[in-house]
């Protein structure tokens, strides 16, 4: 069966069929850089990182384009509040969110267009629409597209025409869920934006949000592309401004399929800054969980289908991966004695094309994981009956590899060892030299509180995750 994904635009699964046949192009909406990502902006990001491994897996070639939002209300406010020029304050953040996506194992994408970088593409995309009649300048300076003007408004959101309020203005970056009205592309320069501002044909001011990723994406992966992708609150009005300003501008369709995931809820609610009920992911690190716990916890669910977090998911994830790591420990064992893979065993035999069924459809994470567990299940009571050959074992590992590539936490991911556990190792031999057993507790309790164990070995003492 061919990979088949759920359109937003069409509401069905469609077949994915790049538009040069080899290579999906894709954009994805990436993180507003004025606080720390929170782990209900790190599903979006885990779901486009699964839709890009399988694109990959499936065979195609894969360019992804994921924006930084480093101009906004939002950044310019709050670099104002804190006295620092906008690129220094907003530096911090994508720092951060580079840190914490190698943290979650997200694999990088080949573009992070920033939007003060995009200025003079996003002014050329404006005067486009200035010439083909989509824009108009208001009394305030300001620049906004008229949606009366673009036939297809409100396609992607299913929004009632007839139902818009014509000649209403919303100047603000983001806006009330129901109120489809004229949008900013171009901001007049107000007081309150301190230094920050571009010239323009149109007076100084800033570009408006949803003209940062039209500009951006088309710039960079040409005016037709593959795949946008975001969280089901970028529908509207967001994606739906993009579309109407990109389609107007070019007369070719902006984006042949699009999809969505579903919020991270916290006890029903939408995660979210605005109602105080968010976790960064340095926050759960911090409390002794791992990134590839929280990996594991962000892809378990369907990506359309919200997924309500809690602590107790996460300790029972613990007990998940512990699981894989005692069957991927069990198979290295026993692929010491190989030298070339063999055939799959029995109980392997169907795990490959189990998986492809449940992924080719619209990535379904639950058929997936099934089919991984139940091998799980299968190897570990046929190895307790007879010990696996090393061909065999091998050949296991190669379709273990092959599934990590696209789920990304079946093996263990070397993690560095602290300073502070490698001296209190080093201070643990050195107690048990000498004899002095109860130095020797002391440190191993201690190393216990900072989750670490230690394996006394032929080759000396190993740090070891608890």
């Amino acid at each position: 069966m061919a990979f088949r994904i759920y359109n937003t635009m069409s509401r069905s699964k469609e077949e994915l069929r790049p538009i040069d046949g080899k290579t999906v192009r894709m954009y994805t909406c990436g993180p507003t850089v004025y606080n720390y990502a929170h782990i209900g902006n790190f599903r979006a990001y885990m779901f486009e990182d699964l839709l890009r491994r399988y694109v990959r897996f499936s065979g195609f070639g894969v360019v992804q384009v994921q924006n930084l939002t480093d101009v906004d209300d939002k950044t310019i406010k709050a670099s104002i509040a804190q006295g620092v020029p906008l690129k220094t304050y907003t530096q911090t953040y994508v720092d951060a969110f580079f840190e914490d996506l190698a943290k979650l194992g997200i694999e990088p994408a080949e573009h992070y267009p920033a939007a003060t970088d995009y200025v003079p593409e996003m002014i050329a995309l404006i005067e486009t629409l200035f010439e083909k009649g989509y824009a108009y300048q208001s009394e305030d300076g300001s620049v906004y597209y008229s949606i009366d003007k673009f036939a297809g408004y409100g396609m992607l959101a299913r929004l009632d025409r007839e139902g818009m309020q014509a000649g209403a203005r919303v100047a603000q970056d983001e806006y009330g869920k129901d109120n489809a009205a004229d949008f900013a592309l171009w901001k007049a320069y107000v007081p309150e934006d301190g230094d920050v501002w571009w010239d323009s044909p149109w007076g100084r001011g800033r570009p408006g949000w949803h003209i940062e990723c039209s500009a951006m994406s088309m710039k960079l992966l040409g005016e037709s592309f593959d795949i946008h992708t975001g969280g089901v609150d970028n529908i509207f009005p967001h994606h739906e401004d993009e579309i109407a300003q990109s389609e107007a501008a070019t007369g070719k369709p902006y984006s042949k399929y699009w999809m969505h995931c579903g919020y991270l809820v916290v006890d029903g609610r939408k995660m979210s800054k605005s109602l105080g009920n968010f976790h960064t992911l340095r926050e759960i690190l911090d409390m002794g969980y791992t990134g590839r716990e929280v990996r594991y916890e962000l892809l378990s669910s369907h990506y359309r289908q919200s997924l309500n977090f809690a602590f107790k998911s996460l300790d029972a994830n613990r007990a998940a991966l512990k699981r894989l790591d005692e069957f991927h420990a069990a198979l290295r064992e026993a692929a010491a004695d190989g030298t070339v893979a063999g055939e799959l065993p029995a109980w392997a035999a169907e795990t490959r094309a189990r998986f492809t069924e449940a992924m080719d459809d619209d990535m379904n994470i639950s058929g997936a994981l099934a089919a991984v567990f139940d091998t799980v299940h299968a190897g570990n009571k046929a190895m307790a009956d007879h010990p696996l050959g090393g061909g065999e074992a091998l050949a296991v590992l190669g379709l273990w590899n092959d599934l990590d590539r696209v789920l990304g936490f079946l093996v263990p991911r070397e993690e560095a060892v602290p300073a502070e556990v490698r001296e209190l190792v080093a201070a643990r031999s050195l107690a048990r030299a000498n004899k002095d057993w109860a130095e020797s507790d002391r440190i191993r309790d201690r190393l216990a509180e900072l989750g670490w164990g230690v394996k006394d070995t032929p080759e000396g003492p190993k740090p070891r995750k608890l």
